[in-house]
């Protein structure tokens, strides 16, 4: 019986990964906890658990004495005659094996109760130490569960929890899918601990480029730093410690190949390598790629770039919605304030487009303080806009920073729109010529083969007139499909050709004629 409740024991331990020591502790824990409640708190005991055998033994010593006044700490000299051979006395030790079968009912089912919480307690605690180890590491999990807003992973039969804010924007999941993540947080309830995986944190973007990169992996190239924006697009910073290696060729790869893995991992996410640099004006400037910069300022105390480009790099520089600005920014750790160069007259917007975010009273407000542009506000010195009422600092830093990124927007969309209808313009009057000119080719041709159908009858009566009206057909054709083929590049090549192709014609048929 001892052996079935030991291996019982130690198939619980391999089911929840426990160590053969710690179980054994468990077990002699929950046995002193029963020889305690049946002798009593004072009771001197042994428990003695053997895993590899499977024995399970239990000593209680008692003191002889001649008339016993507490049956659980002393036995009389009879009752130990009968009991033992050895030669003992009043005042000795005799100690007892207790039988496993004369515990109650009511002592397991304690017992059970005991040993199920402590179970869950070491349980929780394995988990907690497993997780809390591998912090920062990528995990492999099974999609199990997809609720609202956040996904259950099941990773070596515990459950993971992948929340909204760590999912990568637009990635649609299936259950029973295979699921790469990262272990961002691990926390303790009264449950289960908590294990937070992540795929949006930009840590999740530098270990996928360690297990793809094996430059990486061994500290030949070191990632300086990253930015990212999970699902659109990341700049990583790369430099490398060996002169022969080139950091950003090393993480791209061949044809792409390594970098091109990374890429799909994330759902296609845009990711730009660029090299490390310890001067601000240099990071900056490749940190700012692909836009062309005409000149960067550095303030380190304020930790701020001032960028001078020109007006169509504007567009590279900011990118869209913003997000190649933000994301250099990001990286290099300054705040970037960009400067359009060769511009006479800055974009502007009328108060009235930003009536529904100001609110109607304000509008009204900033209206009668003569302000009726973006740009009045924008440059407004902040000690004027508090004397108007509803306006604190907080709220004019947001009020001027929401026209800004508007007027940004604006600008370049204007830009693009002026861009279009330039290209827009050009291409229909091309186009227009060309079908102009060939729909002209096509009424000639028309002309000639009618010419040619007139021309046929009296040609029968001698053959030197049909000849003769055939020349005139050739002598038409090469110009028209001149005229069709070529139509908007008027040079002088074509009609050189012309008249080399007329020349000869005319030749034959002064001969015929």
């Amino acid at each position: 019986m001892n052996y079935e409740i030991v291996e019982s024991f130690s198939q619980m331990a391999r089911e929840k990964r426990m160590d053969k020591d710690m179980l054994a502790g468990i077990i002699e824990d929950v046995f002193s906890m029963m020889v305690r409640k049946k002798y009593g708190q004072e009771a001197r005991f042994d428990v003695v658990v053997n895993m590899d055998k499977g024995d399970i033994e239990i000593y209680l010593e008692k003191e002889i004495v001649e008339q016993v006044t507490d049956p659980n700490l002393q036995i009389d000299l009879a009752t130990v005659r009968k009991k033992t051979d050895e030669p003992l006395g009043v005042g000795d030790d005799f100690v007892e094996v207790i039988d496993l079968q004369s515990f109650g009912r009511r002592l397991v089912i304690s017992a059970k109760q005991n040993l199920n919480q402590r179970i869950k307690e070491i349980e929780k605690e394995v988990v907690y130490n497993e997780y809390s180890n591998t912090v920062g590491d990528i995990i492999v999990g099974e999609i199990y569960q997809i609720r609202k807003g956040e996904i259950l992973i099941n990773h070596n039969r515990n459950e993971l929890i992948l929340p909204k804010g760590e999912q990568i924007f637009r990635e649609r999941y299936r259950k029973g899918e295979t699921i790469r993540a990262m272990v961002k947080e691990v926390r303790k309830s009264a449950a289960t601990p908590l294990v937070v995986v992540s795929r949006a944190d930009p840590k999740f973007l530098a270990k996928l480029f360690e297990l793809e990169i094996p430059e990486i992996y061994d500290g030949i190239i070191e990632i300086k730093g990253v930015a990212r924006e999970a699902g659109e697009r990341s700049k990583v910073a790369v430099e490398s410690h060996d002169d022969r290696i080139d950091a950003v060729g090393a993480c791209v790869g061949m044809k792409g190949v390594r970098i091109h893995a990374i890429v799909r991992e994330l759902n296609n996410e845009n990711i730009d390598v660029i090299n490390f640099s310890d001067q601000p004006m240099v990071f900056v400037q490749r940190a700012l790629a692909p836009a062309k910069l005409k000149s960067i300022a550095i303030e380190e105390a304020t930790k701020t770039a001032t960028v001078v480009v020109d007006k169509d790099q504007v567009s590279l520089a900011i990118g869209r919605n913003g997000q190649n600005i933000r994301l250099a920014s990001k990286l290099t750790g300054y705040e970037i304030n960009l400067i359009k160069e060769g511009v006479e007259e800055e974009y502007d917007m009328d108060l009235e487009e930003f009536r529904e975010e100001l609110g109607e009273p304000l509008y009204e407000r900033l209206l009668d303080e003569g302000y009726e542009t973006a740009r009045d506000v924008i440059e407004a010195n902040e000690e004027d806009l508090l004397l108007i009422d509803g306006l604190s600092q907080e709220k004019i830093a947001s009020m001027k920073s929401m026209m800004k990124l508007e007027l940004e927007e604006a600008d370049i969309e204007d830009e693009e729109e002026s861009d279009e209808e330039e290209v827009s313009a050009e291409e229909p009057a091309s186009a227009g010529e060309a079908h102009e000119e060939s729909s002209k080719a096509g009424e000639d041709d028309e002309e000639s083969s009618k010419a040619g159908e007139d021309d046929e009858e009296p040609a029968k009566a001698g053959e030197t007139d049909e000849e003769s009206s055939k020349a005139g057909e050739d002598d038409e054709e090469p110009a028209t499909a001149g005229e069709a083929d070529e139509p908007s590049t008027a040079s002088t090549e074509p009609n050189a050709g012309d008249e080399a192709q007329e020349t000869p014609v005319d030749n034959d048929t002064k001969k015929k004629s």
